[in-house]
C-alpha cells in the first residue's frame, strides 16, 4: 500500500523528513521504504531510512542500510559514524572502532 499516492517521490521524501523530525518514525519509515524501493541510488533517502531504523532500535536494518550506503559511497563519513554507533549500540564495540575512526578522519577529528 502506497502512502499518499498523489505525491511524487521528492514530496514523499520531504514528508518523511517532516515525520522524522516530529519523531513519528513509523510513518517516516513507511514513506522512506517506498522512496528507496523506487530510487535505490538516492543516498539521502537511504541515510534517513537508516536513521529511522536506528531511532526505532531496528539495529540490524540500520546496519544493513548503512553498509549499502558505504559500499556505494565509501567516503560517506556520516554513514561510517552511524554504522559505528549502531554497532556500539548492538554491543559490537570492536566492529564499531574502524568505522568510528574512519568517520573521525573524514570529519577532521570533529566526531
Amino acid at each position: 500500500m502506497t502512502l499518499w499516492p498523489e505525491l511524487d517521490l521528492a514530496e514523499r521524501y520531504r514528508k518523511a523528513q517532516v515525520f522524522f523530525d516530529a519523531q513519528d518514525y513509523r510513518t517516516a519509515e513507511n514513506l522512506l521504504v517506498e522512496v528507496v524501493a523506487a530510487e535505490p541510488t538516492h543516498q539521502a533517502s537511504r541515510l534517513l531510512l537508516a536513521r529511522t531504523y536506528y531511532a526505532t532500535a531496528q539495529l540490524r536494518r540500520a546496519e544493513e542500510t548503512l553498509r549499502v550506503i558505504i559500499e556505494r559511497e565509501p567516503t560517506e563519513a556520516y554513514a561510517h559514524l552511524m554504522l559505528g554507533r549502531t554497532l556500539q549500540r548492538a554491543g559490537r564495540h570492536s566492529e564499531a572502532v574502524p568505522h568510528l575512526r574512519m568517520a573521525a578522519i573524514m570529519l577532521d577529528d570533529r566526531v
